[in-house]
């Protein structure tokens, strides 16, 4: 048996987010429209590399957890939010679009994974 094809896209191709605050702190959960997607996110979708792409942000540390059973991983990024809803003078002190830099992440998967339910 061949080794399945991989493609490179956008992690939006294979995943929806959703994005939070709590002060300071981001949170995005991300959920593949098929689970049968989790493991090859699960292996791309590093903090390191997570923390990477808010660095322009000011990220200091991000804490994946991983959700299984959902099946989802929740990233909560630090110092991310120029201080939060309340210190900040940024138009998005809530980090409600913040998802959208990590939905924009390229990543490789196999292209049966790339079907929405």
């Amino acid at each position: 048996m061949s080794a399945p094809t991989l493609v490179k896209v956008q992690l939006h191709a294979v995943a929806h987010a959703r994005a939070g605050d709590k002060g300071n702190r981001l949170n995005v959960c991300v959920m593949p429209y098929d689970a049968k997607a989790y493991e090859a996110l699960s292996q791309q979708l590093r903090p390191e590399r997570v923390q990477a792409a808010y660095a322009h942000r000011g990220a200091s540390a991000v804490t994946r957890y991983d959700l299984p059973l959902l099946p989802a991983f929740n990233f909560v990024i630090d110092n991310v939010l120029e201080g939060g809803v309340n210190g900040s003078l940024n138009l998005d002190g809530h980090g409600k679009s913040h998802s959208f830099r990590l939905l924009a992440m390229t990543i490789e998967v196999p292209r049966d994974r790339l079907s929405r339910p």
